[in-house]
């Protein structure tokens, strides 16, 4: 019988402060193989809001990353542990949640990434951009429909959090997202002072889905989703 390439265990996530009576929330750790050897590099990514870790763009990005040799996490947020429908955590609840799931990988000092990327998707790209702004020690972010403004409201942004970071940032944004207006977020990326790089996803919305009637499938955005986000990587560790 041949030997997966990587594996993949469920975890426990242990929090700081209970929330919701949760003491701990659910995660899953993508192991590649021979880890801990070769460039050590980890990436831990938060879902959107109204979803939980098992969202199909979340699993997909986390399973190709650990095929291509990163240690990876996807975790849930104490509301989609507590299986509420939409975001009742506090900002500082689901800060604490990312953090501890960052924690959880360097457990082991002799097998810690040297390096670490975090990433979200909706609501979990916004808390990364909130915890980037401490200045923490990352070598890139991954946003995936940033939700730059309310919804249909791009005149209402909520770019305060991008200004501060100095870490790198891929967005990846469909043409179709309520809640990112292209051009209003190719304005406030223009006065941003980190790096950053725009793919646009076409005929997608929120949450990378397409209309029936496109050329395209949801399975064709995913994957060029997945390719986008693995090729940028590769680009920030020079090995692209």
């Amino acid at each position: 019988m041949v030997e997966p390439s990587a594996r993949f265990e469920d975890i426990r996530i242990p929090l700081r402060e209970p929330v919701h009576g949760l003491d701990s929330v659910s995660g899953v750790l993508g192991i590649p193989e021979w880890w801990p050897t070769g460039s050590r590099v980890a990436v831990v990514l938060a879902h959107a809001s109204a979803r939980d870790q098992n969202e199909p763009m979340l699993v997909a990005l986390h399973r190709e990353l650990t095929e291509r040799k990163y240690l990876t996490l996807r975790f849930n947020f104490p509301f989609a542990e507590a299986g509420k429908r939409s975001s009742a955590d506090s900002a500082e609840a689901m800060e604490m949640a990312f953090r501890s799931a960052v924690a959880v990988l360097g457990r082991d000092p002799a097998s810690a990434p040297a390096h670490l990327f975090l990433g979200g998707v909706g609501l979990g790209a916004r808390v990364c951009a909130q915890l980037a702004r401490e200045r923490l020690r990352l070598d890139g972010l991954i946003f995936l429909s940033f939700p730059l403004h309310s919804q249909d409201r791009p005149e209402k942004t909520h770019n305060e959090d991008l200004y501060r970071i100095i870490s790198p940032m891929l967005f990846v944004q469909g043409t179709r997202d309520r809640q990112c207006d292209i051009d209003t977020l190719k304005q406030t990326l223009g006065r941003v002072g980190a790096p950053t790089s725009l793919h646009i996803t076409s005929e997608a919305d929120q949450n990378f889905h397409v209309p029936k009637k496109s050329v395209r499938s949801n399975d064709d955005v995913q994957a060029e989703v997945i390719q986008t986000v693995a090729t940028w990587i590769e680009k920030q560790l020079g090995t692209a």
